[in-house]
């Protein structure tokens, strides 16, 4: 049951991080019916000098939401678990301005962080996805 937990809550952060803004609501609550919380940000900018900002975003949009209590064990697996998705993104995004969305699922102990970015190439958009897990305690 443990592994289908991860991959549920896994497609759960890709739904919201590729949603539309008026898609979000209808998520949270079809999530929320299955026990898995969910939040989405928006993101932009320079890729790389952005990282800090990102990483605070998915902290605080996970805390705000319930997602993570404030302690620092919680907030290191967001902090991972984001980084992990924005590595997997950045040679693409290397230098580059992206726009997207970072979202973030929690059922249980696992958790897990999607970002989802379009990359402005002149006139042409690449678009690039990145996933990250992570296992904490159950509150």
């Amino acid at each position: 049951m443990n592994d289908q937990n991860s991959v549920e809550v896994a497609k759960a952060s890709v739904q919201m991080a590729i949603s539309s803004r008026q898609e979000e609501e209808r998520l949270i609550n079809q999530f929320n019916k299955e026990e898995i919380l969910t939040v989405a940000v928006d993101i932009g900018g320079n890729l790389i000098s952005s990282i800090p900002k990102i990483i605070e975003r998915a902290l605080v949009a996970s805390k705000r939401t319930g997602i993570i209590k404030d302690c620092h064990v919680h907030d290191g697996a967001v902090a991972g678990a984001t980084r992990e998705a924005i590595m997997q993104v950045s040679t693409k995004a290397n230098g580059l301005n992206v726009g997207g969305k970072i979202g973030i699922a929690r059922r249980g102990e696992h958790l897990s962080v999607c970002i989802f970015l379009s990359i402005g190439l002149l006139h042409l958009n690449e678009v690039v996805i990145g996933l990250g897990h992570r296992s904490i305690p159950d509150i």
